[in-house]
Order: structure tokens, then sequence, then C-alpha cells
């Protein structure tokens, strides 16, 4: 039933540490998705610097789904929106053809505080690879969410279980937040080709495995997923129906190489629009050499 465990591999982005878990060597995606990165958890004191911040950069051919579990960061992106994200919530942008955003963290740096969450990148189909960038906010009480014996579950996006998110899906995917009390059990129907589960916190046992916090499954196809709570736990149940395959490079995800060089040449150039309310500074591409101090910033 398991084909592959991954190990998280911690990256340190400039002050705050992220536990990164796709793409791997062994397996790029699951379903649509093509990125997966554990940010933190980590402790801050209040005052922490404005260096921890992600600044603004760019994006194509996915959508961005961030989802806390502790803390708040706020974001900016390029089609104008400004939208704190809280416990629960979910702050999904579509790139397309090309959207720019960062990620602050402002409430923190007054107050201190942990954080903790996930965030990944889902890659979009071919026809919607050139969409128009777009954001979306759902508050934690839009979310489908159902409870049994020592199971709370929260579909973030996609369909299972019978249910459907309100965030707006390009292709058949599933992510769900289990919450599980120790021995817990709970059970993921084989609905899709292609299934994953990420333990955020505690540990499992999935196929007679041991799972700690930091390790991903990847199932083989077919056949249900029995899951049981050693401990505490929250797993990240994920996948969905493949979309092709995919290159990624920085921030960029394309079906071709050949539209990542033009995103470079496009970000490089300064023909990707910065955000109105966060335009004093940017990521530069990396290799290149970093942008002159802005005064103002």
């Amino acid at each position: 039933m398991i084909e592959l465990v991954i190990d998280q591999r911690r990256k340190d982005l400039g002050g705050f540490e992220v536990g990164r878990v796709l793409p791997f060597a062994q397996r790029r995606m699951v379903g649509p998705f093509i990125f997966l990165d554990h940010m933190g958890p980590a402790e801050f004191a209040s005052g922490f610097p404005r260096s921890v911040d992600v600044r603004p950069h760019p994006h194509i051919g996915l959508s961005t789904l961030s989802y806390l579990f502790e803390g708040e960061m706020t974001h900016r992106d390029s089609t104008g929106v400004t939208q704190p994200i809280r416990p629960g919530e979910v702050n999904w942008m579509t790139a397309g053809r090309g959207i720019t955003h960062s990620e602050r963290f402002e409430t923190l740096r007054d107050h201190g505080g942990r954080m903790d969450g996930i965030q990944t990148w889902i890659a979009l189909p071919l026809e919607d690879e050139e969409t128009d960038p777009a954001f979306s906010h759902h508050a934690a009480g839009e979310l489908p969410e159902f409870t049994e014996a020592g199971l709370t579950a929260r579909l973030i996006a996609g369909e299972a279980f019978g249910a459907r998110s309100p965030v707006k899906a390009h292709s058949p995917m599933f992510y769900l937040h289990w919450a599980l009390a120790a021995d817990a059990r709970a059970e993921l129907p084989a609905d899709y080709s292609e299934r994953a589960a990420y333990v955020a916190r505690g540990v499992v046992e999935i196929d007679g495995q041991t799972l700690h916090e930091g390790q991903m499954a990847v199932f083989a196809p077919g056949g249900a997923v029995a899951v049981r709570a050693v401990t505490q736990a929250i797993v990240m149940m994920l996948g969905g129906e493949p979309v092709g395959p995919r290159f990624i490079e920085w921030n960029f995800v394309a079906s071709s190489k050949e539209r990542l060089e033009q995103a470079k040449a496009d970000w490089r150039a300064g023909r990707m629009k910065l955000p109105d309310a966060d335009d004093k500074e940017f990521i530069p591409l990396p290799g290149d050499p970093p942008p002159p101090a802005n005064p103002m910033s």
C-alpha cells in the first residue's frame, strides 16, 4: 500500500526554517501537488527582523494554497489583494500567466508567537496554465468539516467523502486536514489514483509502518488506506489525478522549458507588476545581483 516514504528536508529561508517534502527526487508530484513546505513550527520573539518576511516574488502556472495551524501572516499580491490568514483559513492564489506576491509577518513581529502551517503548490492543467491571475480567501467556517470517534476532518480543497470545498480547484483533487486523538482510526477511500499522507504532528501507523512528524507516505493506487494514530496527531491527506509532467524552476511551474525561460526573462526585465501595497523591494532571480538598496523600504 505504501510505495514510498519521504522525509522532509529542513531549509533555512533566511531566519525562518521550513521542511520541504515535495518535489522529491523519486516523486516529483502527487496528483496535481508539485510542492509542499511545512512552515515551522517556529517560535518568534516580538521585534524579529523584516528579513524573515518573504519579499515580493513571481509565480506562473500554478495555484498556491496557504493553510495555518498557528500564527498569522499577511498576503499582498499584484491583483490588488491584501489579506491576512489565520489558523484554519485558506488563502488560494492562482498565478496562471503570472502573478507576484509577498508574505509578511507583521502581527508576529508586533506580538511574538508561534508559526506553524503548510504551503502547497498545485500545478494547473494545460488549459488553465495561462489563465488570468486570481485570489480567494476562505474562512475556516466555510470549509466542510465532519467528526467521528476521535477524528475531526476538514476538507480544505477539492472533493472527498461526498463533500466539496468552496475553494476553486482546476482539476480533480483533494486536500484534507485530519486531527486524530491517540488510538483513533480513520480510512481514506480509493477515490483518486494518486494519494499521500503527510504527518504534520504526532505519530501514526499506516500499512504496518510507523510514520513520524515530518514524513510523507505516498500510496499505491487502489485500495482504501487505514490510519491509526499512535499519539495525538495531525495528518494532511492529499492527492488527485495527474495533470501531466511539469517543469519547475525557482517559483515557476510550466509544461515547457521555453515557458520557464520566458518567465525568467520577464522577471529579470521588470515586466511583472509588483503588488501595489508592497512594491519597494523584491527577490531577484537566483544568480542575479541583488537590487540596489531602496532608502524608502
